[in-house]
């Protein structure tokens, strides 16, 4: 039972995040925001909403291990495994306003909750810390779109259907998403329980994998696509939110346990690559294929590391 919940729950996951991440798109584009912010804002946040499901309905369960593992265990997810695959796939240009304020704001996030953390917990305090973050980082972001020259002007299909439709699909989605998020923990939860592996790894492995699905899904499509902005945008946004907004949210919930290994280990990683993310992008504005695979390898070298020696 455990097993049908956590497929179904992933299934339903990747589905919910779909339609958020169309109507999302749809409403952005129809108000004449640039791909590269609707990358950063409305799908980091529609694609980190699996995320935020999950650490909510884990905090109410008095999982927090779990919950602040599945957001460790994302990120780097998003910044080794996803990344890299977008960069294996095809070399990837880098902006200069990503390299001058994303990343640094992903690196100094990832820092601050390392931070947070030391003396074993995430509390309300903490929470509200990480939620105003979010909310100034996503004002910045809007602020310096305004001030793009590149700005595109407000899409129109003649009639306000387009709009209304897109704004269905979006609450449509975090419906779907909720109830996904909601599967997927109780299963892993249970599956833990019964396998006798902790909630952490749990979190770090197949909730982090499962709910990293719709950025996977994203990034590879945009990049296919062509849609670098967005393919870039959603990683580093998705990156800050689930920092920020997701923890931030989950603790004002409730205050999450930090386990020795979190503080030991993972956060410091997730930090860590963060950190070593700005010389990467920096040089050249670009990652290359061979960067890209390397990124894949030390992730899938870090999953085994944890396989091996925590469960």
């Amino acid at each position: 039972m455990a097993v049908l919940l956590v497929v179904a729950g992933l299934a339903t996951l990747i589905v919910g995040a779909e339609l958020l991440v169309r109507g999302g798109s749809g409403v952005a584009t129809r108000l004449g925001i640039p791909p590269m912010v609707i990358g950063l804002t409305v799908v980091s946040i529609g694609t980190s909403l699996p995320e935020l499901a999950i650490g909510i309905d884990a905090a109410l369960r008095g999982a927090g291990p779990l919950a602040v593992g599945n957001i460790a265990g994302t990120n780097i997810v998003n910044l080794l495994l996803i990344l890299g695959l977008s960069a294996a796939i095809a070399p990837l240009a880098i902006q200069s306003r990503t390299i001058a304020f994303e990343l640094p704001v992903v690196a100094a996030v990832s820092i601050l909750v390392v931070l947070l953390a030391l003396d074993g917990s995430i509390s309300r305090v903490d929470g509200t810390v990480l939620v105003t973050i979010a909310v100034l980082y996503t004002v910045a972001v809007v602020a310096l779109a305004v001030r793009d020259p590149s700005r595109v002007p407000a899409a129109s299909d003649g009639s306000g259907g387009g709009l209304v439709r897109h704004l269905v699909m979006l609450a449509a989605g975090l419906g779907i998403v909720v109830l996904g998020a909601d599967w997927l923990v109780r299963g892993a939860v249970d599956l833990a329980a019964a396998m006798g592996v902790s909630e952490v790894v749990i979190g770090l492995t197949v909730v982090a994998i499962g709910s990293s699905a719709p950025e996977l899904v994203t990034t590879v499509v945009s990049t296919l696509r062509g849609d670098r902005d967005i393919a870039v945008g959603n990683l580093i946004g998705s990156s800050v939110y689930n920092l920020a907004l997701i923890l931030g949210v989950t603790s004002l919930v409730a205050p999450l346990e930090v386990t020795s290994d979190l503080i030991r280990v993972d956060l410091p990683l997730m930090a860590l690559v963060a950190v070593l993310l700005l010389p990467v992008m920096a040089t050249g504005r670009r990652v290359s294929r061979a960067e890209g695979v390397a990124a894949v390898a030390a992730y899938v070298l870090y999953l085994g590391v944890i396989l091996t020696t925590r469960t």
